[in-house]
């Protein structure tokens, strides 16, 4: 896993501009610590190189902000039953319902040393988060395991630590330790276990629909197999910021 890290850091390293004036932010955190008075909303960044140019959302606003949105769930809009292909590379519109990609995930924890936060809401209005000390996960080469620190708070309680070590899931490549194939069985792709505790990219459903076999989008500690009507999951720097608003 070291090697594959130092290899990819090369690479990056290698692709930056040598303008030492020019302002290419990795992430969301990079944004707000330039400007603290940032708002939330869709922003270019450059986890890969600046050959690479990347949108997605900032969550400037939850917690002290500086917030990289890499999953979102909101109204169904965008459909989460995916190839290995989709998953690896993103798909959705940052303004709204998405994923960012392995590969881009991957390119932002390898960078710095990130935490988590899973924000989610029911259909009954209720809301809750779930706070992790730190996430990454490997290259493509190592199957997208995930590596996950330890539960911090946020009310929701622990869901994923069912799913720490795992490798990345799709329908079309089984990297789970299910004898079947659980992203094909729960309609989602995800770091499945045997199976599931959390189904964050499952099947979009209304609290008063029947998901089948708990294929809905859900987090066991929280509401059980009840379907979710809104999660982010987002990652930023563990390192604190002094900027002030």
């Amino acid at each position: 896993m070291k090697a594959t890290y130092f290899g990819a850091l090369l690479v990056i390293v290698a692709s930056v501009h040598s303008d030492t004036h020019s302002y290419l932010p990795s992430d969301c955190d990079d944004i707000y610590r330039r400007d603290n008075t940032s708002s939330s909303g869709v922003y270019t960044i450059y986890p890969g190189g600046p050959t690479t140019p990347l949108h997605v959302y900032c969550d400037m606003n939850t917690d002290g902000g500086r917030w990289t949105v890499f999953q979102r769930r909101m109204d169904g809009s965008e459909n989460f039953f995916r190839p290995w292909k989709a998953y690896k590379t993103g798909f959705g519109n940052v303004a709204g319902e998405y994923w960012l990609g392995l590969d881009n995930i991957f390119y932002l924890t390898i960078r710095k040393e990130n935490e988590l936060r899973v924000d989610m809401e029911g259909w009954d209005g209720a809301k809750a988060s779930a706070l992790y000390s730190s996430f990454s996960i490997e290259s493509e080469k190592g199957g997208y395991q995930l590596h996950l620190g330890s539960y911090t708070g946020g009310g929701a309680g622990d869901s994923l630590i069912h799913h720490n070590e795992m490798k990345f899931t799709t329908y079309d490549k089984d990297q789970d330790l299910w004898g079947n194939n659980c992203a094909h069985h729960y309609l989602g792709g995800f770091w499945y276990n045997q199976c599931h505790h959390v189904n964050l990219n499952g099947l979009y459903t209304t609290a008063d629909a029947v998901a089948y076999e708990s294929s809905c989008v859900m987090w066991n500690a929280w509401k059980g197999k009840v379907p979710l009507k809104k999660v982010t999951m987002k990652i930023r720097s563990s390192t604190k910021c002094s900027c002030t608003q």
